[in-house]
């Protein structure tokens, strides 16, 4: 992932949107789940504004399952109760400078359609780098708490978060028949140091622990302990700063009010908490710079977050982030160690992918060994060479990226690194795309690693998870010829006997694994349409397919019929909002292969996806297709948009003869022309407002 965004072809811009949501999809369950960072902040963020950058650029390649869309997260790990959500737990936009806090203001001025210098206050609040908790108020009384996992589902950790002393167990009134309460469960700097030294003695005397890299994986793996008494000997604290769900009314106006009422309530909130405007933002975000290593815990920034409540109503939310807050992070950290070998990994789309291992070096309290290196481009760029010293940098996370080369200390004869032109797995060709930037196995079904990669993907949490199935017995089942395509996962019954004569593989082992795959003969279509590893098809594409199609049947039939190039099908693929030019080409591609359509078959006598639901029931447009065009005079046409989508309708780009509605404001255009005479019912915005209760 190199070179400037300007220079990009079209082309090569959405096969780079489809790395990056793959990459940070990687990250998010690394980071959500495994509590097991494997790139840093500073990379992961790097990622997604190159991510913005292209998406700029090129809008109409906009993914559905875009990073800028979906939360980051990763779906409950194994070993507790999973807990919904009420209102999802998403995450934030971030920032670096001065510039982008500007753009974010402007922003949120152009969406409310105000005056580009009319005032705008924020509430900042310190980044508290620990592991996000929501917990449910009934009655005023602590029912349960969750983790974050996907942003729509948890994992109950209710007991053991009742052995943190500062969570109040019972609100005092006035208190909402419910409410969701979030905050940030953490270690302060001197505790953790402390832990960590315990650790490293136990573990220096036999003993089988984990000495945490920093104190947020020490956090999450003391919530996260499933025997509560082991989580009480750990001085976990908690800051409270957002809301979630709520049933009934509260007595604010302003988050900074929502503060003080959480204080009164018996939360801690962070102390240098302060109302700042879009003009003292930056001040406060040098000045708590300044203070930063001299405080008792650990921040990687600020959060800044609009202060009046109805503002924050009416900006909503875009994809996975709010439109009315954003993180401003800080720089990152580096060091310098020596690169000693180039590995190539291959994914289940073939791509090598050249990953950098170091002599392993601390940078900021963290041992780090290994770096991606993204591509033979980025490669290039830098110049890297094996036994070069490097420049590497991170930002409290685990794995560096690398900066620069530190040209005076080459040593003599490090010659420039040459792309594999074979695949380290199945020795087939392996060829760069004149339209991509990176290099890919040609061994296609007849690679083991890119076979082996798409059962790890088809099985994984965010998936079809299949508890039981992770890499490491996939790996064993895949070798022994038991496992070698999806369906075969769902026939793993008939080997049991098989299984049973493994080392290591006892009776409970086996009957479980199998329990744990009978389950998932009728996941949601969504999950199911992203478990198949089409290219392009993440999980908010996912969703949005299922959402339109309702049934695998129904897709199957849509796809096979959108192969012809101008066809009603074709259309209506391409209409959906979020489904680009690029998405259509790769689901018209996958159904063009008759070996795609017979697994896809073969999968289908084993399981029977649930069907999906057109949308939220209760909402007044659920499951009716808008279109929008004009100029709109009470609101933006962002805005109402996402006013549309929240009642459950579909926003498309363009009329069609499946278009319930077209809202027409000033200069529309010829699309209501095609409406009418389509039949296609045309609202104005005094009628879409009265019809959305806006």
């Amino acid at each position: 992932m190199s070179g400037s965004v300007e220079s990009l072809t079209e082309a090569e811009a959405a096969a780079e949107l489809a790395r990056l949501a793959e990459a940070i999809a990687a990250a998010d369950i690394a980071y959500h789940q495994n509590d097991a960072p494997e790139v840093t902040d500073a990379e992961y963020d790097a990622w997604r504004q190159r991510n913005a950058a292209i998406e700029a650029r090129f809008p109409h390649l906009i993914l559905q399952d875009s990073p800028s869309r979906a939360a980051p997260g990763a779906a409950p790990a194994a070993g507790f109760a999973k807990a919904r959500h009420g209102v999802p737990m998403l995450s934030l936009d971030n920032v670096f400078g001065p510039e982008d806090f500007a753009d974010f203001s402007a922003r949120i001025r152009r969406f409310l359609g105000l005056a580009e210098d009319a005032p705008l206050g924020f509430m900042a609040e310190p980044k508290i780098d620990g592991l996000s908790i929501s917990l449910t108020y009934e009655q005023g009384v602590f029912t349960r708490g969750a983790t974050r996992g996907d942003g729509a589902e948890g994992e109950d950790v209710t007991a053991n978060l009742l052995t943190i002393a500062g969570l109040p167990r019972r609100l005092p009134a006035p208190f909402p028949a419910l409410i969701e309460v979030r905050g940030e469960v953490y270690l302060d700097k001197a505790d953790f140091l402390a832990f960590q030294a315990t650790q490293a003695a136990l573990l220096a005397g036999g003993r089988r622990v984990v000495v945490p890299a920093n104190p947020r994986n020490a956090a999450a793996g003391s919530l996260r302990q499933k025997d509560p008494a082991v989580t009480a000997t750990r001085p976990l604290k908690l800051f409270a700063y957002a809301m979630g769900a709520l049933e009934g009314a509260l007595p604010v106006a302003t988050h900074g009010a929502w503060l003080a009422l959480l204080t009164a309530w018996g939360f801690a909130v962070n102390p240098r908490s302060q109302a700042v405007t879009a003009e003292t933002a930056p001040d406060y975000q040098a000045a708590l710079a300044a203070e930063r290593a001299g405080l008792p815990y650990d921040i990687d920034g600020v959060v800044y977050k609009l202060d009046d409540l109805s503002l924050q109503a009416r900006l909503g939310f875009v994809g996975r982030a709010p439109r009315w807050a954003v993180a401003w992070k800080f720089p990152a950290e580096q060091a310098t160690t020596v690169l000693t070998e180039i590995q190539i990994q291959v994914g289940r789309t073939g791509a090598l992918t050249p990953r950098a291992v170091m002599e392993p070096v601390n940078v900021g309290g963290v041992l780090v060994r290994h770096a991606t290196l993204h591509n033979e481009d980025e490669i290039a760029r830098l110049d890297v060479r094996i036994g070069d010293t490097v420049v590497i940098q991170r930002a409290g996370d685990v794995i560096p990226q690398v900066v620069e080369v530190v040209l005076a200390k080459r040593p003599e004869g490090a010659t420039p690194w040459t792309p594999p032109t074979t695949c380290p797995a199945c020795g087939s060709h392996a060829i760069r795309p004149p339209d991509e930037v990176v290099r890919r196995c040609t061994g296609g079904l007849i690679c083991p690693a890119q076979a082996l990669e798409r059962l790890i993907h088809f099985c994984g949490r965010r998936t079809m998870d299949i508890e039981g199935l992770g890499a490491e017995n996939l790996e064993r089942l895949f070798a022994e010829g038991l496992v070698r395509t999806p369906a075969d996962i769902f026939r793993l019954g008939r080997h049991r006997d098989t299984l049973l004569s493994w080392d290591g593989w006892g009776e409970r082992k086996v009957d479980n694994l199998l329990a744990a795959i009978d389950a998932r003969r009728a996941p949601p279509l969504e999950r199911f349409l992203f478990a198949l590893g089409i290219r392009r098809i993440g999980e908010q594409n996912a969703k949005l397919l299922a959402r339109h199609y309702h049934s695998l049947a129904e897709w199957r039939a849509a796809m096979i019929a959108a192969r012809i190039i101008g066809s009603e099908a074709r259309e209506a693929l391409g209409s959906i909002q979020g489904i680009g030019p690029a998405i259509a080409e790769e689901l018209v591609e996958f159904f063009a292969e008759d070996q795609n359509l017979a697994a896809l078959d073969d999968l289908a006598r084993e399981i029977t996806p649930a069907a999906a639901e057109a949308g939220d029931a209760s909402g007044a447009l659920a499951g009716k297709t808008v279109v929008f065009t004009g100029s709109l005079s009470g609101m933006t046409r962002d805005e109402a948009g996402a006013i549309a989508e929240r009642l459950g309708a579909k926003v498309a780009k363009s009329v069609s003869a499946k278009t319930h509605y077209l809202v027409v404001g000033a200069d529309a255009g010829s699309k209501a022309a095609k409406a009418t005479a389509l039949g296609v019912t045309v609202l104005d915005e005094a009628a879409f407002r009265a019809l959305a209760g806006a």
